[in-house]
């Protein structure tokens, strides 16, 4: 997996293509393309763990999945965060906040949708428990996670 773990990552969230919630249930937070060029190019796709937070918000568990984009003929590098927490409301133009601490799997393709759902609910579960072990839920408190006041966006 990636060499520079854990990775620190903000950006401002964007529209993604509305599949996550809509197909999957499962809602992910795309980040502009101007921070997906950022990464390193040599980062393994594939799908990691860590920590999310929106605006100053609480620190979350997240999964987070980088991957080739088809719909831009594999093109573009495409880096999609699902926060383990249910939002009362969507958070476009809103900074989000990302520590990448460890690696779960390579990306792979699935024969039906309920495939893919299931992988990434047991996705989630390993994400949980890896964020318990200390190593990880160290970095919950790390100070990247507090904003600047001038930082803030659409501070609601």
């Amino acid at each position: 997996a990636m060499r520079q773990l854990p990775y620190f990552c903000r950006g401002e969230v964007v529209k993604g293509f509305g599949r996550g919630s809509k197909e999957l249930g499962i809602p992910t937070a795309n980040f502009s393309e101007q921070v997906v060029d950022s990464f390193p190019s040599d980062i393994p796709t594939g799908i990691y763990y860590g920590w999310a937070c929106v605006g100053n918000g609480d620190v979350h568990k997240m999964v987070l999945s980088i991957g080739w984009n088809p719909f831009y003929k594999n093109t573009k590098k495409s880096v999609e965060t699902h926060i383990i927490h249910t939002f009362k409301e969507d958070f476009y133009g809103e900074i989000l906040s990302i520590v990448i601490t460890g690696y779960i799997r390579p990306e792979k393709n699935f024969d039906s949708l309920d495939a893919l759902i299931s992988a990434i609910q047991e996705d989630i579960e390993e994400a949980k428990r890896q964020l318990d072990l200390p190593e990880h839920l160290k970095l919950k408190e790390d100070n990247f996670f507090h904003l600047p006041e001038g930082k803030i966006v659409n501070n609601r």
